[in-house]
């Protein structure tokens, strides 16, 4: 005996069985047998490989990191091409008080930019806190509660979709402003970038960084030069005033309102939208080489740097040219050709730079969107399918979603900027409000520790930081502004459509516990905690439906008698003649096993065998188990499924919420 426990207790390694090397691990408490081998599976070539690339393996991983300067392109594309489109918003809510109001523009670029530098704080503070990603989702969870948290998450995946929406939809404005022959095209332009964009993301986060740096950068320089040049004729009093501005704006506007309060929070509402994508690279610090905190703290402020410097100039020199929002022609647009004084080649490389940018903005929500939603899948809010990564080592089933939804909303609003901006940057000021409300929650639990003591929560540790008291009043006041800001853009844009996300984000949280609860209760019936095992099976009991008796039923009946020796053919009579040839047929084949034929008058097939299955069920002994057996036969031409009824396929959705009632098709291949 003592040899026979040493033996089982032995690790037989490198085992070769089926060609394959195994390695075969035995338990001798249990006597279990646990193989782990190498499939040596290689994905075959498909139209997928050729669209996205080679599949990656997970050992591929590390090397799909990216550094600051693709990263920069990546994860802040949308908040630097919100330069593009927020000054013309407020100059749009402006104009209602007439061209005197639009100087009023310029303090409120330079209040949107002290926002800017408050939100940039708190993130940077996130990044270090919380390296593993997550943003105002893992923020909130960890530190206001699960019901914060999934507001967050409803809240960042509307901002995200809407991102895409407004990024692309201003895109396709910057294109229609150069060549107005497409504007009637603008919705099918927009539907086209969104799929684009998507199968550059499908590729990966490194070969779509390498893809969206060039743009990125592209827009970055040719911005360079038009507020070189633009400020450089401003200075030297040579930058003059645009030539033939479009009047649309002015039009609208026949009677003018009185500048009030409520009117400049409007205005300032819609600026803030240039704050929208620096949540992004919180939420992906994994993608970033290590040291990632670090990688990604950089990358924040760069972004921060030129968003603020560029937003602010653009609002400035627009006020000295005296341009005038508009959707025939942006705004970028007007100062461009006044800038270098005419439509020549820096005019369109402007033009195109910005185009390009805006639409490659919607590429931080792909970034951006997936990432959250696994998140949220994974601690079973959302389908947890989200959370599967694909070939190409990204969450391709969230970039597919994000891209349906968002093509979705072009359509629907017609590709218009204008009908998207209400819609937008509530939900994102939402999250900034509770990201840094958490953020001070998290210093003031810092300051009660003591300096050897920390608390393990579940996206990181809590220690004691010294100056926990600075940042909690930081934290706690930017929670207060964007807080602020959230309720004037909802109040302001409430009737413009902004009714439509306040009514949305709720609903999305409702469906979010719904989801939830689902996983828990399957969680609930599936554990094995508590659980007694089922005595055996006393009876096996085997229904054969045949429609005929030939080779595929006499294979199934083959099968059938591996299960069980008490099997019942069943044949649904609906023609006499074929009834006594399928009788005939089973007498002489059917090798004694019995035959129930089942009169359906009215020439159905699946209900009276429903009924008869019925009857037996009701009869059935405890510990008994039936198992429907059906005889499918299957031509190797896809086309020509079409031509038979799936018996099985309708039998498995009769039946499949009934216990101990199993269907199995055995499939008979025909040339």
């Amino acid at each position: 005996m003592p040899c026979i426990k040493e033996e089982k207790e032995k690790t037989v390694e490198n085992k070769d069985l089926d060609s394959g090397k195994e390695k075969m691990n035995i338990d001798d408490g249990r006597g279990t047998t646990v193989l782990r081998r190498d499939s040596k599976f290689e994905p075959n070539p498909s139209l997928s490989t050729l669209l996205i690339g080679k599949p990656l393996a997970t050992a591929d991983e590390a090397d799909q990191t990216i550094g600051k300067a693709i990263g920069l392109a990546v994860f802040s594309s949308d908040a630097l091409s919100s330069v593009a489109y927020a000054p013309q918003e407020m100059l749009i809510i402006l104009a209602a008080a007439g061209v005197t109001a639009f100087n009023i523009s310029i303090p409120l670029a330079l209040a949107i930019c002290g926002l800017l530098a408050i939100l940039i704080f708190s993130y940077e503070q996130t990044i270090h806190t919380y390296p593993n990603g997550g943003g105002a989702y893992i923020v909130s969870r960890d530190n206001l509660g699960e019901l914060p948290a999934q507001i967050a998450a409803a809240a960042l995946l509307t901002d995200y979709i809407l991102t895409v929406a407004v990024s692309v939809s201003s895109g396709v404005a910057q294109i229609t402003s150069a060549y107005a022959s497409f504007y009637p095209y603008r919705v099918e332009i927009g539907v086209l970038m969104v799929m684009l964009i998507m199968l550059i993301n499908l590729r990966g986060v490194k070969e779509s960084g390498k893809a969206l740096a060039i743009p990125t950068y592209f827009f970055l320089a040719t911005m360079i030069a038009l507020l070189t040049v633009g400020f450089y004729k401003y200075f030297t009093g040579s930058l003059g005033q645009v030539l033939d501005p479009p009047m649309d704006i002015l039009r609208e506007h026949t009677v003018l309102q009185p500048i009030t309060l409520f009117l400049i929070l409007k205005a300032f509402a819609s600026g803030t939208t240039a704050l929208t994508g620096v949540e992004a690279i919180s939420n992906g610090i994994t993608a970033f080489k290590e040291p990632k905190s670090s990688n990604a703290g950089k990358t924040l402020i760069m972004m921060a740097v030129i968003l603020g410097s560029t937003m602010f100039s653009i609002t400035f020199l627009a006020n000295q040219i005296g341009g005038l929002p508009s959707e025939e022609e942006t705004l970028i647009s007007q100062l461009a050709r006044t800038a270098f004084d005419s439509r020549g080649i820096m005019y369109l490389m402007v033009i195109i730079a910005t185009t390009v940018i805006l639409i490659m903005a919607a590429n931080t929500a792909f970034a951006g969107f997936p990432r959250l939603s696994a998140m949220v899948g994974e601690d079973g809010f959302l389908p947890r399918q989200l959370a599967f990564r694909g070939s190409r080592l990204v969450y391709s089933r969230g970039i597919v979603v994000l891209a349906l939804i968002a093509s979705l909303l072009i359509v629907l609003f017609q590709a218009s900027v204008t009908k998207l901006i209400p819609l937008y940057a509530i939900g994102v000021f939402l999250s900034f409000t509770l990201s840094q409300a958490g953020m001070a929650h998290r210093w003031w639990k810092s300051g009660k520790l003591k300096p050897d003591e920390e608390i393990a929560e579940k996206g990181s540790f809590v220690r004691h930081d010294k100056n926990w008291l600075f940042k909690m009043i930081v934290n706690g006041f930017g929670a207060v502004c964007t807080f602020v800001v959230m309720c004037v853009f909802a109040v302001t844009k409430f009737t413009d459509g902004a009714y439509l996300v306040i009514f949305l984000m709720p609903v999305l949280v409702i469906c979010f516990y719904a989801i939830h609860r689902h996983y828990k209760n399957l969680a609930k019936n599936l554990s094995l905690d508590d659980y007694i095992s089922a005595s055996r099976i006393a009876r096996h009991r085997v229904i054969l439906p045949i429609g005929g008796v030939h080779r595929g039923t006499l294979a199934a009946l083959r099968y059938a008698k591996t299960l069980s020796e008490d099997i019942t053919a069943v044949h649904v009579s609906m023609d006499e003649n074929e009834a006594r040839k399928v009788q005939q047929k089973w007498e002489t084949h059917g090798d004694g096993t019995r035959l129930v034929i089942l009169e359906s008058p009215y020439r159905l097939f699946i209900d009276p065998l429903l009924k008869y299955i019925d009857e037996i069920d009701e009869n059935r002994q405890a510990n008994e188990i039936i198992t429907i057996v059906v005889p499918e036969f299957v031509p190797r031409q896809m086309l020509a499924n079409a031509l038979h009824t799936q018996t099985a396929v309708e039998l498995r959705m009769a039946l499949r919420f009934r216990k101990d009632i199993v269907i199995t098709n055995v499939p008979y291949v025909v040339d």
